[in-house]
């Protein structure tokens, strides 16, 4: 019998996605379909997911479904749509009340009642499907009161749920879903089971409860789930995460490369590879003369594709970016949104440096692989980065990842030394304007050195983050917990 596998998340690229979780869900469904798992992915059918044009239909037996708990009663209907160029198919769960926003995330007051919802319909779909999972798989805060429902919610089936064990994955522990006491209620469970100190300080915490109840708890990289455990990279959380000791375990994030690959990549003009880095130089003055930058093969071209918050390391760019333009011949592009502030920041570059800054504010999947085949350096410098999968990206694009040493970023990039040819990113230590403008200064002076560019591009080409390689480890993680029933 196949590994059954159910999967509740609040983004699946590409037809959710704000960042890096959509990539990862959707990489490792598809990755443990190819396995030959039985992989049932619940999604929220948000008003922002258009279906025209994607093979799609409503599953019949699991329309106007009622799904109550706390004082709360809703209808859902549930539709499957395949995933394009996949044959997986997923289901996405129809609520207008709770899902016809205008954004993924809200910051209105039944935010948690969104993703609880979603939670609860999952299970609802699993009993009407009389499908049993091995394994219930849900990722951050939206999802991570499955395992809790599991055992206090659900349990009672000990047909369908009674060997099942669950898995949390936190891609980003910064954000924890926290909402007021007096509403503790809406988790449709006695009190008993939530964690007492967060009710005595007025609050639930939905990522907190799903550490406590998970059978396993993943991070998305393996110096990332040493963070957490500690008070300075743990946001509240690290001593619940001490106290599960090897039920924690950190597995890298892979790559999606039938995406992301500039061989056969889709989105970009010219397709290349390791031996054929002169078709990557026309995807840069290419994208230049679209943007309306002169292109000139001497000066390099530094992208960045990034949300724009304080973790993403913005706020060590006014004290670099604007000193190295006026003195250094460099272009940048950057693609993002996020903390008016920090957008205010880049436009106000792109108007003080017309002809050497471009920045599109928001997001298009087209312009996000784009920049990563034309750009010569990738900055990342993040405060503090759980995976990331664009320093991987760029890595396969030849583009030399800046990143800062931390989370997935240490994991992923190794540090370039030109005395001996080998790694394949620039990497700085501490977090300070200081460390980034170092960092961008040996990226400008290494890339007028002929032919060390070149190297350190080919060199990053040959890493491998395929999910051949890290869907295994999760499945390994599976067979242990299910061996353990």
């Amino acid at each position: 019998m196949p590994l059954r596998v159910c999967t509740i998340a609040a983004e699946f690229t590409p037809f959710a996605k704000t960042g890096g979780l959509g990539d990862v869900v959707a990489a490792l469904s598809k990755d443990l379909h190819h396995r030959g798992a039985d992989v049932r992915v619940f999604l929220p059918l948000y008003s922002t997911i258009h279906l025209e044009g994607i093979e799609h239909h409503a599953v019949e037996f699991l329309q106007d479904v009622p799904v109550e708990f706390g004082q709360h009663s809703y209808r859902v209907s549930v539709h499957t749509i395949r995933v394009p160029r996949s044959p997986l198919w997923i289901y996405l769960v129809d609520c207008p009340a709770a899902f016809d926003r205008a954004r993924i995330y809200t910051n209105d007051a039944d935010e948690h009642l969104r993703f609880l919802l979603l939670t609860r319909a999952a299970f609802e779909c699993c009993q009407r499907m009389d499908f049993a999972p091995d394994i219930v798989h849900c990722h951050d805060w939206h999802t991570a009161f499955a395992p809790l429902l599991l055992r206090a919610g659900y349990g009672w089936n000990q047909r369908l749920f009674g060997a099942t064990r669950s898995v949390l994955t936190v891609h980003n522990i910064g954000y924890q879903g926290s909402f007021g006491a007096h509403q503790a209620d809406d988790v449709g469970v006695e009190r008993s089971w939530l964690h007492q100190a967060d009710l005595l300080a007025g609050r639930v915490n939905p990522l907190r409860q799903g550490v406590i109840y998970a059978d396993a708890i993943t991070a998305v990289s393996l110096t990332f789930a040493r963070e957490i455990r500690t008070p300075e990279g743990g946001f509240g959380l690290d001593g619940d995460l001490r106290a599960r000791g090897e039920s924690v375990v950190g597995i890298l994030n892979g790559v999606d490369y039938e995406e992301w690959d500039p061989s056969i990549d889709r989105h970009i003009p010219h397709r290349y590879g390791p031996d054929s880095l002169a078709d990557k130089r026309r995807n840069k003055h290419r994208l230049l003369e679209v943007m309306g930058i002169p292109a000139d093969d001497a000066v390099p071209l530094f992208g960045m594709v990034s949300r724009l918050t304080v973790q993403k390391g913005i706020d060590l760019l006014p004290g670099v970016l604007p000193d190295a333009l006026a003195s250094r011949d460099m272009r940048l592009v950057a693609l993002g949104s996020g903390e008016p502030h920090y957008e205010a920041f880049l436009r106000g570059l792109q108007h003080r440096f017309p002809d050497k800054v471009v920045f599109h504010c928001g997001y298009n999947e087209q312009l996000a692989h784009w920049i990563e085949a034309a750009s010569d350096y990738f900055l990342m410098p993040s405060l503090y980065e759980p995976c990331g999968l664009n320093q991987m990206y760029s890595l396969r694009y030849g583009t030399v990842p800046i990143v800062r040493r931390t989370g997935g970023l240490a994991d992923s990039v190794q540090p370039f030394d030109p005395a001996t040819g080998e790694g394949d990113g620039i990497v700085f230590e501490h977090y300070d304007a200081n460390a980034l403008r170092w960092a961008v200064g040996t990226a400008l002076d290494w890339y007028a050195r002929p032919g060390l560019w070149e190297r350190i591009a080919r060199n990053g080409m040959r890493a491998d983050f395929s999910w051949e390689r890290q869907g295994a480890q999760y499945v390994a993680l599976y067979d242990r917990l299910l061996a353990q029933r």
